[in-house]
């Protein structure tokens, strides 16, 4: 019997389990800082402070969660990075498809032109000093519209939204146009539902942003009930740290030297609490868009 030479022939079993030890590896390489620091964080704090720690907690200490869930600011802080994120997530996905959208068309008038437009601030910009004077002239300063407002818009986030819109057949916008369909329609009703992909990279990206973002809140925001989650935490952390070694420099006795040990302790555990705290909404968002992260840096790196 002739053997069929475009059968497709599977690798060795060697091979296989070679792959597959390998890539456990790396995975284990991955996953095993984030579980050390979520172990860490449960543990006794001389334990977090000693670093004395590999699979499991040693001992079980709640003490740096409640001390950071029962701080009335820190909860105010959260709804203010909930406002950001939300509301940033919307209005760049807004903001992106309504530009990139006419860019695509091909009766655009003077298109180069606009895209050359949009790509100047995308590579050059004018410093923080003159963001800070706009910031201050436009009243935006020490208000909320501070972070909103340059939140919303991404020269990057356009392009890369034109790129994709770019593979979309001009042929069904022809189509709908043929159907009474005006240009917000077609946008809404065509364009969005095949661009899926591309919107949801651009949301995970715009959320994970704008949950890390401290540095524009701590220039702009004066007000700490306007702040940012991680912007509390940093000034948290670097308070307590502050304070314990400065107890610690004072001396003491007894009881009184355990206890100012045990606070010095428990700031050290308290960045590894924050850590866990601040990185889990993160965390628990990214697997419900991993799957378009691929597409999403594959369209990235077309030119067009």
């Amino acid at each position: 019997m002739a053997k069929n030479p475009n059968k497709i022939k599977n690798g060795s079993m060697t091979a296989t389990v070679i792959i597959y030890i390998i890539l456990a590896l790396l995975a284990l390489i991955c996953l095993y800082p984030v579980w050390y620091v979520i172990i860490i964080s449960f543990s006794r704090p001389i334990a977090a402070r000693t670093l004395d720690v590999f699979l499991i907690p040693k001992g079980f200490y709640t003490g740096s969660y409640t001390q950071l869930f029962k701080d009335n600011q820190m909860w105010v802080t959260y709804g203010n990075t909930l406002i950001y994120a939300s509301v940033c997530v919307v209005g760049m996905l807004i903001t992106s498809a309504m530009a990139a959208y006419p860019l695509t068309s091909p009766y655009l008038f003077a298109k180069k032109v606009w895209v050359f437009f949009i790509l100047i601030p995308m590579y050059f910009s004018g410093g923080l000093i003159p963001q800070f004077i706009v910031m201050s002239k436009l009243g935006m300063y020490n208000t909320r519209w501070a972070i909103l407002v340059p939140g919303v818009v991404s020269m990057w986030y356009i392009i890369l939204v034109r790129t994709y819109f770019a593979t979309i057949p001009e042929d069904l916008r022809e189509s709908a146009r043929i159907d009474g369909a005006n240009n917000y329609q077609i946008l809404l009703n065509v364009y969005i539902p095949t661009s899926k992909p591309i919107m949801a990279v651009i949301a995970i990206y715009t959320l994970v942003a704008q949950w890390n973002s401290w540095y524009a809140a701590s220039i702009y925001l004066i007000d700490q009930s306007l702040q940012p989650l991680q912007l509390y935490l940093r000034r948290k952390l670097v308070l307590a740290e502050k304070l314990a070694t400065e107890s610690m420099k004072g001396g003491g006795t007894g009881d009184g030297q355990q206890q100012l040990e045990l606070q010095l302790l428990s700031a050290d555990q308290l960045k590894y609490t924050m850590i866990v705290f601040s990185t889990l909404p993160m965390m628990l968002a990214y697997p419900f868009a991993q799957k378009y992260f691929v597409k999403g840096v594959m369209v990235g790196s077309l030119k067009g």
